[in-house]
């Protein structure tokens, strides 16, 4: 392998592409279902939960100008609070990164039963159709930021053109007595609560135009430009669709339905549309994996060119790309899918759990990257005036709230355990220390 550095091939369109690619996922055709039940107190929380992701993406948005150097929370947090939390947050991140890449890939398989029904009662054949997506996306990833990028394009012009036309002309057919404010006359500040949690992950990956900065043209204004822009498209197609959906099914239907934007769709133009939606489904889970497999090679690259992961994963290939970490982050994707994959109740309920530890584990960098803002212009002081400060400081406040929020909405279990995950990380940074020692 050869250390080349990476050629620039990510502008604007692309990076923006890799932002919204990367929140939409497969998660937001499931998600109207989820909130039916809160009518329309869930757009409360939606609307909250934008304030929150819309702050981050300004914070992110101003790191990326003041530190463009590549792995993007990592980065940012390694220059505010120095090594040993770089190392700590790049650790807990890159088991995040390729945890979340088997359950995206899982749900590819899922979606395709659409298709192939045989694939739901086959756990082999499933399993294989999952594998073989992981390596598909590693390859196109291995040959360069350039593919990475045109694929995020193309995918996530696929993926929105069904949930926008479903959106969109869904307003043309609603119906006002679906559009209930609170359907089962819950508590209204629990519901909110219960909805904010439930809408938290759907704005995980709205930091995604910054971890590959070393690809990125012109990074210090493209990535500020691509995860604002990214942030706010998606937030206002997470409350619009909400809403279309909410007006065109009564709650309890829409509660019950395993596919709302498939079903929708075909209460407007027929079966054909079922089945267009579906094949949009599948295309976000694709599109969603291109993105997070690309930031699974980037995270540790970064923090090895910092000398906080072994050297070797700061080997690139002749295209640029930090190919032994992308090769063993999806080895290690393969090995989650075929424990899943294996059969048995509790086979199936650990892989559940570390998708969901991988999900907090990922709101955790937020939460540093918030304070990181204030701790290098703390360290850059003699460049800011009084006033510079007000802004970040209220990002800052919100941003921080936000992901706290987050995290806490994991569950006490999910919490602990995510301590222990980057606890287990300490020997390694030991490791780390001695080889530093003795090279130096």
């Amino acid at each position: 392998m050869a250390n080349n550095p990476p050629k620039r091939a990510l502008g604007v369109w692309m990076c923006t592409a890799l932002v919204v690619g990367n929140m939409i996922g497969s998660g937001v055709f499931l998600l109207p279902a989820s909130l039916a039940p809160y009518g329309g107190l869930s757009l409360i929380g939606w609307v909250l939960t934008s304030i929150g992701a819309i702050a981050l993406a300004l914070i992110f948005a101003r790191l990326s100008r003041m530190i463009p150097k590549e792995g993007g929370p990592y980065a940012y947090i390694h220059a505010g609070f120095g090594d040993f939390a770089g190392f700590w947050i790049a650790w807990g991140y890159w088991i995040a990164l390729w945890c979340g890449n088997a359950a995206l890939a899982v749900a590819f398989a899922s979606y395709m039963e659409v298709f192939l029904p045989a694939l739901g009662g086959n756990n082999v054949f499933a399993g294989a159709v999952a594998i073989s997506l992981v390596w598909l996306v590693t390859m196109i990833n291995n040959s360069g930021a350039k593919s990475t990028g045109v694929v995020a394009v193309v995918t996530t012009i696929i993926k929105l053109l069904p949930l926008a036309a479903v959106t969109f002309i869904g307003f043309f057919h609603v119906n006002p007595d679906n559009l209930v404010f609170n359907p089962e006359n819950r508590p209204v500040m629990d519901s909110v609560a219960a909805t904010m949690a439930l809408t938290l992950w759907a704005f995980l990956g709205l930091e995604s135009a910054s971890v590959p900065a070393g690809d990125v043209i012109n990074p210090e204004k493209t990535i500020a430009r691509a995860t604002v822009a990214g942030t706010l498209i998606a937030s206002a197609l997470y409350v619009l669709s909400t809403i279309s959906l909410l007006g065109l099914m009564p709650a309890s239907e829409l509660a019950a339905s395993p596919a709302p934007f498939a079903d929708a769709a075909r209460m407007m133009w027929g079966e054909w549309a079922y089945y267009a939606v579906g094949l949009g489904a599948m295309v976000a889970s694709f599109g969603a994996l291109n993105g997070w497999c690309l930031m699974q090679g980037h995270i540790p690259a970064a923090a090895a060119g910092d000398g906080l992961f072994p050297r070797r994963f700061a080997q690139h290939n002749k295209k640029g790309v930090p190919s032994f970490a992308l090769i063993l982050s999806s080895l290690l994707v393969t090995i989650l899918l075929v424990f899943k994959y294996a059969g048995g109740e509790g086979g199936v309920k650990i892989f559940e759990f570390i998708i969901l530890l991988a999900s907090a584990t990922t709101v955790l960098p937020y939460a540093f990257c918030a304070m990181a803002l204030l701790a290098v212009m703390l360290q850059r002081r003699s460049e800011f005036t009084r006033k510079d400060w007000v802004a970040p400081i209220a990002m800052v406040t919100v941003g921080f709230v936000y992901s706290l929020w987050a995290i806490y909405g994991a569950g006490a279990e999910v919490v602990m355990w995510g301590m222990v995950l980057l606890l287990l990380g300490l020997p390694v940074y030991i490791w780390q220390l001695k080889e530093r020692t003795e090279t130096a």
